[in-house]
């Protein structure tokens, strides 16, 4: 393995757990020394620095209920008016929430909200009137905030209200049912905007069927005259509908087989755009799965998702409605850049080829929707608030393309303004999108330089770059004046996430965070605050409080860990730049060295792989994996080295990291787990004969792979909630990496642990929740009865019976950790 010259930060920990917020300056607290090797970049009295605490870490306690650590604030906000902090903190022995807010002038008075008062702090949707009336949902309620302070319930019950937003004129606009409805806030008068219905339009007559239908209009007198009354009847309804408003407007009708995909209607009440899609079962009958342990001791059958192999495309059709006219057009693809291009006629080829056949190439028009994000509810239509321009994102079901494109109002036509194609798979982050307030501009996200930038665009002219360089832009805030776009970026280090804003005219950017690990904000309802939440590697995420103008520094609000928690010597891992063998980039790990460190002595060695696939693990923050934070601190607290890397596939990286598994899962991560290991072995003399691996969901997935195409690399493995055969895994992750069974299963195959298996040959363990509608646990009993027929003797399965893929109680969590613990201790 070559030298290098390795990237290596110490974790700050200069905040006592529990304690006043820190006012150390970052660089005092992290230190990034260039060096070749750990012992000459850590001294065993840094290697593993730790609270004040110096008791023994425990398996019973680390697993216990997470209650112990602290009631940590969660789902930060706003109140309705702005004038107060809220946040919710669990419950004492619940898993019910509290909701707290704290007085956003002098920052005190932290108190739980009653419950009579909880729609003055708690909201579902809130939209703002440009004369500062607001409007939001809350339960089973809409409220209405007037300028005057005054507070108005508008409606309790009955048809739910939703999707709210605020027309050109000033009334609040609703969806109810199948309509949009809009209110007069004044008098409050509403008026139906537009409904839809998916059936065939009603007929006055009918057009004769057949030949005998036909003679029966023609030759009798009594059917002719009812069919002449029925056609007077339909037109004068209809004359009254046009002439006198006490009339709804007719329904749109669309193909009774369709179903609603997505609608948005212009501010202005003249247009909306529609999306429909064809209404077909999403699952089989036969996607069940039993849940054993019930009240009545009767196996219960729970429903559900279908499997990728099952997959079938899926298009939405888009419609104009013109809403002053009742005229329906569709609007087609045809003018978006590549809509039929044959983007997969590679892999086709490919597959083919394997098959003793051949592939033309098609130009057929490609399934196309509306994006559908994880990270947004709405349709992805956007409607300027000046009701005269709309945006809608668009990406083809083989997941190649993103566009945004506008609608022409005039022709009726989509005009495309931004394609995003990736030979791998467009992400399914980075896409959000809408206009500024006060002009017909674009602001979006886009990955299509390597890594995930803000973009602005006027409509027909090309993007202007906001920011640029190698690394994530995420969460965007658009001030109402349209000054600054507020985003969260990993610009400093990978691992790092701190806060800040770009001028949207000078593209100055200001950086407003410098608190040195994993920084959220939300943006207050004026613009001139921001609430954080921010967690350094051993401590849980607080909130803070500072201007949005970065002239302030952040003034920590909430102190939430226990004393338990900050009486336990947590390690502190340091984050290393390991060189790679097969790409430029480094790979960033987590490196957690022993109590004592004795840079002479062998080391046994755990590698942790993380869940998710694309997820970030090797930062400066508080982890999401916090139980498995904690087992590593135990572990070093006993001598063992332990690596947590962020390999190939991993989020905050860039495109290039992130779309290097394209249909071949399983082997670029496992190439970085030799780089890992080999770097302990030469940097943390570590012996390569007593290093184990574990790890949940992709990580159990990641540990089969390791463990049956390399068996050199492990001498013990735990499997955790582990996919075994990614065509029984779910479409929309899926389909991204290795398109659909049907299309390449070439790479299904080349990906699979389960054609694999016979490379098994040192211990495994399988942990299996049986309730699991993320990761089936059939994946595991396919993957038992296969080891069975292969003969393998060295693996034990473990399964529990009440959990899903994330588990819930802490007896399970205890078993399946003593059970990893017994696996490392025996076989390292």
């Amino acid at each position: 393995m070559k030298k290098y010259k390795a990237l290596l930060i110490a974790a700050s920990v200069t905040i006592a757990l529990g304690g006043c917020v820190s006012t150390n300056d970052k660089k005092d607290a992290n230190t990034v020394t260039p060096s070749n090797n750990i012992q000459s970049m850590v001294t065993p009295q840094t290697a593993v620095m730790s609270t004040a605490g110096e008791g023994e870490i425990t398996l019973e306690r680390i697993m216990s209920d997470p209650q112990w650590i602290g009631a940590l604030p969660t789902n930060m906000g706003w109140s309705v008016d702005g004038s107060a902090i809220v946040f919710e903190r669990e419950k004492q022995n619940s898993t019910l929430t509290d909701v707290f807010a704290v007085e956003a002038s002098t920052l005190k008075n932290e108190a739980k909200v009653p419950l009579a008062d909880m729609h003055k702090y708690r909201f579902d949707e809130r939209v703002v009137r440009d004369d500062g009336v607001v409007a939001y949902t809350f339960e089973d309620s809409v409220y209405v905030q007037f300028i005057n302070g005054n507070t108005v319930q508008l409606t309790r019950g009955g048809n739910a209200l939703s999707t709210l937003s605020f027309m050109t004129d000033g009334r609040l606009m609703a969806l109810s049912g199948n309509k949009f409805i809009a209110i007069d806030l004044t008098n409050g008068v509403r008026e139906e905007l537009v409904s839809w219905e998916f059936e065939d339009k009603p007929e006055p007559v009918k057009p004769a069927k057949d030949y005998i239908a036909q003679e029966q209009q023609s030759l009798i007198e009594y059917i002719k005259l009812q069919r002449q009354i029925s056609e007077e009847r339909d037109s004068a309804s209809a004359q009254l509908a046009a002439a006198n408003k006490g009339v709804a407007p007719e329904p749109f009708y669309f193909d009774k087989s369709h179903r609603l995909a997505g609608i948005s209607v212009s501010p202005a009440g003249n247009y909306a755009v529609v999306a429909t899609i064809e209404s077909k079962p999403s699952r089989d009958d036969s996607d069940i799965m039993p849940h054993y342990i019930q009240e009545d001791s009767r196996i219960a059958a729970k429903s559900v998702r279908q499997r990728v192999a099952d997959a079938e495309p899926v298009n939405h059709e888009l419609w104009l409605l013109n809403l002053s006219t009742g005229e329906k057009q569709a609007l087609n693809y045809f003018d978006l850049p590549g809509y039929n291009d044959d983007v997969l006629a590679d892999v086709k080829t490919e597959n083919a080829k394997a098959n003793g056949e051949t592939y033309e190439v098609n130009r057929l028009p490609r399934p196309i929707t509306l994006l559908q994000s994880w990270y947004w509810t709405k349709p992805s239509i956007r409607w300027h608030k000046n009701g005269n321009a709309v945006a809608v994102m668009l990406e083809a079901w083989d997941n190649k393309d993103r566009w945004i494109a506008t609608v022409d109002l005039d022709n009726k036509t989509l005009e495309n303004q931004h394609r995003l194609h990736d030979d791998a798979w467009v992400n399914y982050r980075f896409n959000s999108f809408d206009w500024l307030n006060n002009s017909e501009t674009l602001y979006f996200q886009s990955e299509h330089t390597g890594y995930s930038h803000l973009y602005l665009q006027t409509p027909g002219e090309a993007p202007v770059a906001l920011t640029s360089g190698n690394y994530i832009v995420d969460d965007l805030t658009l001030t109402a004046d349209d000054k600054y776009i507020y985003y969260k970026a990993n610009s400093e280090h990978p691992g790092i996430y701190e806060i800040y804003r770009v001028n949207t005219q000078t593209k100055a950017i200001d950086t407003l965070t410098d608190l040195n690990g994993i920084t959220d904000y939300t943006l207050s309802p004026d613009d001139a605050t921001l609430l954080l939440s921010h967690s350094k590697v051993n401590q849980p995420a607080e909130l803070y409080v500072k201007s949005s103008t970065g002239q302030q520094k952040a003034q920590q609000i909430t102190s939430s860990t226990s004393d338990d928690f900050a009486s336990l010597p947590w390690a502190v891992p340091q984050i290393v730049a390991i060189e790679s063998s097969h790409t430029d980039a480094p790979i960033y790990a987590r490196v957690y060295l022993p109590e004592g460190y004795d840079s002479t002595k062998k080391n046994k060695a755990v590698v942790f792989n993380h869940g998710a696939g694309y997820l970030q693990n090797a930062h400066m923050g508080w982890s999401g994996y916090f139980r498995e934070y904690m087992f590593h601190s135990m572990l070093v607290q006993q001598g063992y080295v332990v690596l947590d890397m962020d390999y190939r596939a991993s989020a905050g990286y860039g495109r290039d990291w992130r779309t290097a598994i394209y249909r071949q899962m399983g082997t670029p991560e496992v190439q970085d787990l030799r780089d890992g290991i080999n770097y302990l072995v030469e940097n943390a003399n570590v012996d390569r004969e007593r290093i184990g691996t574990y790890g949940g969901s992709y990580g159990g997935f990641l540990t089969f792979m390791s463990m049956f195409t390399a068996p050199d690399l492990f001498a013990a493995g735990a499997a955790l909630r582990p996919v075994t055969d990614w065509a029984h895994y779910n479409t929309p992750y899926t389909s991204n990496i290795l398109n659909t069974p049907d299309v390449d299963p070439i790479a299904y195959e080349r990906s699979s642990p389960i054609y694999f298996a016979e490379g098994l040959e040192k211990p495994l363990l399988i942990n299996a929740p049986m309730v699991d509608d993320n990761v089936f646990f059939h994946d595991t009993v396919r993957l038992v009865q296969r080891l069975i027929e292969l003969e393998k003797e060295d693996f034990e399965t473990a399964i529990y019976p009440v959990e899903p893929h994330g588990f819930v109680q802490p007896s399970s969590w205890l078993d399946e950790y003593r059970r990893i613990y017994k696996l490392f201790e025996e076989n390292l």
